[in-house]
């Protein structure tokens, strides 16, 4: 391409779609630029320095001379500027994990990113397992989390999520067996760089480590597929303060006796009278417990 013809020696602008092995792929005007990042913007072994999802502006020598400021960022998958994080669990085989539900609700919140729910393979379900799946989750749109009920197989609700999606950016996140490939299936448009797809200069093979990779969609925006989420951590948390502003639920309610309450031990604490009530999910609840535990010996530990 004769790109002072074709833009007259400016610079572009685009998104990493792809990273792998050093060349960042971007795409601008529905083309894909296969490039490197100009020097200036280079640190010794920092694989934050340049991310898919980055905003960017290329040079006509095929350089990255600017990342735009990111909206947000999630660390594993390590992508920015995302619209959503979307939850994907199987109704069985396997069976939800609702706790790593939680942790990943717990993660989005932390990064910044809106989080959804989807539930695949509801085909195997009896009309009163689903009620029960139904009930289970319903305590998500308290929290201003929407849940998609969906059957790849039987191709049930899968219209509902791309409606949504549409013109969005989302992660699809969660474990094996799940049926993610099914839906990013239905989702997406011709992909303009194939999974796995190595730059010509490098010929190694087809065993090239690659990030995560971003699938144009066909109604419009885009979906990440990420190698995967096996190794999800607690976020790096500094206190309880910070801990119970990711709980939305927890501050959906009148202020407790105590001003510095753990919503734990204390008496007359509103957040457990709520649990009581079934205002506020006694999974969610048990997940916080769990959770400020575990983050009382990481604290303790490097005080």
């Amino acid at each position: 391409m004769d790109w002072n013809k074709r833009y007259g020696g400016k610079k572009i602008q685009g998104v990493v779609i792809n990273k792998i092995q050093g060349f960042y792929y971007v795409e601008s005007n529905n083309e894909v630029f296969e490039c490197k990042l100009r020097g200036i913007l280079k640190k010794t072994n920092n694989k934050y320095n340049c991310v898919v999802g980055d905003r960017v502006e290329i040079s006509e020598d095929n350089s990255i001379v600017e990342i735009f400021k990111r909206e947000n960022m999630l660390i594993r998958p390590i992508v920015a500027n995302v619209d959503y994080l979307a939850i994907q669990f199987a109704a069985k085989h396997p069976n939800i994990d609702y706790e790593r539900i939680n942790l990943l609700l717990l993660t989005a919140f932390y990064y910044k990113v809106k989080p959804l729910v989807i539930i695949n393979k509801i085909d195997y379900l009896s009309e009163e397992e689903l009620t029960e799946l139904k009930e289970r989750l319903a305590h998500l749109k308290s929290i201003g989390v929407p849940s998609f009920l969906i059957s790849c197989q039987e191709n049930v609700g899968l219209q509902e999520v791309e409606d949504f999606l549409k013109d969005k950016i989302t992660v699809i996140g969660g474990p094996s067996g799940v049926g993610k490939s099914s839906l990013i299936n239905f989702l997406q448009s011709e992909r303009v760089l194939k999974t796995g797809e190595i730059s010509e200069r490098l010929q190694r093979g087809k065993h090239t480590t690659r990030d995560s990779n971003m699938i144009r969609m066909k109604a419009g925006g885009y979906i990440i597929d990420t190698p995967g989420f096996s190794s999800i951590e607690i976020p790096k948390i500094e206190n309880r303060e910070e801990l119970i502003s990711l709980f939305p639920e927890f501050t959906n309610i009148d202020s407790c006796k105590f001003l510095n309450c753990s919503h734990v031990h204390e008496p007359d604490c509103n957040v457990k009278k709520a649990v009581e009530e079934n205002k506020i999910s006694q999974d969610r609840y048990n997940f916080y417990k769990k959770t400020l535990e575990i983050l009382l010996e990481r604290w303790n530990r490097y005080d």
